[in-house]
């Protein structure tokens, strides 16, 4: 009967397992790596999937939002892609930091130039992108994939209030609200750098106390090595009493 309970069990959690990784949960995404602040600038992931069993994903393409233009947007580099950064003129300039910006990013190409995003895996496309803007809650970007069989998926829906989830939905950035520190990512590295050097302090620590550790350990070992050769020197003296005092009696009987 257990058995049977436990056989039921498992087929369950095989079917979920199946049914939360089948293709309709996955799709192109954008995520903030820590916060994506309003007014601020931040580091941001493309999250790309391969949702096909015969063909690699060779290229992206995210298309920038044209009514919350951004005037700067760096990629970071991908191993077996190339990047490709497009502007255009903006119909009406921005000015960040002091200065006019009369063109902004409107598309960033990856291409890859080996296998590219292989079946059963996913790539991820980190940006660094800003002044994110400030009377906004979401910036919407739209994606266009292509596999290496030509085929093209076009995640460009835009989520409606009140319905659901499109079938190819456009990547949406979530901002939070504004910060005092506009570059928020340098609080991340700065707090990064805390915790490598507190790693390194405690990695420094443990091996000084392991030091000590195996220091009491030999001082402790040598103890019991002396005591044993102590101990050892004094049973072949009193051995060799022994036997002097047994040759020693055995010659008293003769005599008698």
């Amino acid at each position: 009967m257990k058995a049977s309970r436990l056989a039921a069990a498992a087929a369950v959690a095989g079917s979920a397992v199946l049914v939360l990784s089948g293709p309709a949960f996955a799709h192109v995404s954008v995520s903030p790596e820590g916060t994506a602040a309003k007014g601020g600038y931040a580091t941001v992931d493309f999250k790309v999937p391969n949702e096909r069993d015969n063909a690699s994903t060779t290229k992206l393409e995210v298309a920038f939002p044209t009514d919350h233009p951004l005037a700067s947007v760096m990629p970071e580099p991908v191993p077996g892609w190339t990047a490709q950064v497009t502007k255009a003129k903006l119909a009406k300039p921005l000015t960040v930091h002091g200065r006019q910006i009369s063109e902004a990013v409107s598309k960033v190409t990856w291409t890859a130039s080996g296998k590219g995003i292989e079946p059963g895996y996913f790539q991820k496309f980190p940006l660094s992108v800003g002044p994110l803007p400030e009377d906004a809650d979401e910036l919407v970007f739209k994606a266009i994939q292509t596999y290496s069989n030509k085929e093209v998926v076009r995640w460009i829906e835009v989520q409606q209030d009140g319905q659901e989830e499109p079938e190819n939905p456009a990547p949406v950035l979530q901002l939070s609200a504004a910060s005092d520190d506009h570059h928020g990512g340098g609080a991340k590295g700065a707090s990064d750098d805390s915790a490598e050097s507190a790693d390194s302090d405690d990695d420094s620590k443990t091996a000084h106390t392991g030091a000590e550790a195996s220091g009491t350990d030999s001082d402790d070992d040598g103890g019991t090595d002396t005591t044993a050769r102590v101990l050892g020197v004094a049973g072949i003296v009193v051995g060799a009493a022994g036997v002097a005092y047994g040759v020693f009696a055995g010659r008293r009987r003769s005599d008698a």
